[in-house]
């Protein structure tokens, strides 16, 4: 079962960068006011957290694909 070691793979790296990055943010311009040669507009900051929990888990449930990959070979 290769796809299962792939997507246990997929899941190791996802876990991996979960757990270094545990948020970011980003910044989202938006027009505020748009009249003609008058351009007004306005930033929002954006801050989003992964929950250190979920990407242990993600983490574990990769190596358990990976681990029933290749026993199943």
């Amino acid at each position: 079962m290769r796809n299962l070691t792939m997507l246990g793979v997929l899941l190791v790296v996802l876990g991996v960068a979960g757990i270094a990055f545990d948020h970011f943010s980003y910044t989202e311009t938006k027009p505020l006011i748009n009249a003609g040669p008058i351009q007004v507009n306005t930033q929002e900051q954006h801050n989003f957290s992964i929950p250190l929990a979920g990407s242990i888990v993600v983490l574990i449930a990769g190596v358990v694909l990976i681990i029933a990959g290749r026993k199943s070979t």
